[in-house]
């Protein structure tokens, strides 16, 4: 009997989305599942260190056929520390990838991340990323982040890795709700459902926001999506000048009331610098809002040509559009 082996270091939002959806899955299919997790907290340190915690918890008394793990291990350290783990199948699944995650300045940039991402990749049977963009900017890249190592680079690493890849977009539970088709009315919802981290650069949103209010725009604006401990200062700055435009602000809790929000929304908006899925942006699409995002990262991948994306600092005119039509 197969017995499967799902090890999440950083368990919460997509990466719990998947863990459990597979957990269903394979029940399903009556296939033995161990899944073993840790919270999603200091997701930089369970980067470093997952694959110790890992080699003490998973059971060494039982055999597994197949092990599929998320890129924040270390899966050669893993199997290195339990070497009872090799003959197993390993897949290996890239929620995202460290060798172009966003740094500020190059020398900023933590090699270890990427260098931890790239010896898994050499551990693992197959290897799956959850968008085209994501495989793609990975293997372009391994040359060119390899180049950081002062000498002893390693060659051919991506005509060893690449026959490995494949893409699995990362499955949608989608909601029952019915699609908003009604016309609204009123002031124009504008929502905003990422986490609240640099890399979805919401100053950038904000900061479209207080020029709407300049120009007396009628909206109201919902601000979703987890923080963690460390938020950064413009969401503080964005609470007190749209406080009189505010219908949704923070976390919330169930899944029911998250995607009624998105079902009262006109327009959905990111200006991330950093995404190679997206869930909350497909989540919004699929029950009727509009999307405005940038043209760069996976967003062409997902909403080619039809879709307008923000280009050339137009967003202020598009939302302004858009407000004229709920008139």
């Amino acid at each position: 009997m197969h017995h499967v082996l799902l090890l999440e270091p950083f368990y919460g939002g997509s990466h719990k989305q998947l863990i459990d959806y597979l957990v269903e899955i394979l029940h399903a299919k009556d296939i033995e599942v161990t899944k073993i997790t840790m919270t999603d907290k200091k997701w930089h340190w369970r980067l470093r260190t997952s694959a110790l915690y890992f080699a003490e918890h998973i059971p060494k008394e039982r055999v597994f056929s197949c092990i599929f793990v998320s890129s924040v291990i270390n899966l050669a350290e893993l199997i290195g520390l339990r070497p009872d783990l090799i003959k197993a199948f390993k897949i290996l699944y890239f929620h995202e990838n460290q060798l172009i995650y966003p740094v500020r300045k190059q020398q900023d940039r933590d090699f270890q991340y990427g260098y931890n991402q790239i010896v898994s990749t050499l551990s693992a049977d197959v290897i799956l990323f959850n968008s085209l963009y994501n495989m793609e900017s990975f293997l372009v890249n391994l040359n060119s982040f390899l180049k950081l190592m002062p000498d002893y680079r390693p060659k051919f690493l991506p005509e060893k890795i690449k026959p490995k890849c494949a893409v699995l977009y990362f499955p949608l539970k989608l909601s029952l709700l019915p699609v908003n088709c009604k016309p609204s009315s009123g002031a124009l919802h504008i929502t905003w459902p990422h986490r609240w981290e640099h890399d979805k650069n919401p100053q950038e949103f904000f900061q479209v926001l207080f020029d709407l209010i300049d120009c007396g725009l009628n909206f109201k604006v919902s601000v979703l999506g987890q923080c963690y401990s460390e938020v950064p200062d413009c969401f503080n700055e964005a609470y007190i000048k749209l406080s009189n435009h505010i219908a949704n602000w923070g976390f919330q809790k169930s899944k029911e009331s998250y995607m009624e929000i998105l079902r009262e929304t006109d327009v959905v908006i990111s200006t991330a610098s950093h995404e190679f899925f997206g869930v909350s942006m497909l989540e919004a699409v699929s029950v009727g809002c509009y999307p405005l995002c940038p043209n760069r990262l996976v967003y062409p991948e997902f909403f080619p040509g039809v879709i307008f994306i923000i280009q050339n600092n137009n967003c202020l005119k598009s939302l302004n559009n858009f407000a004229k039509d709920q008139i």
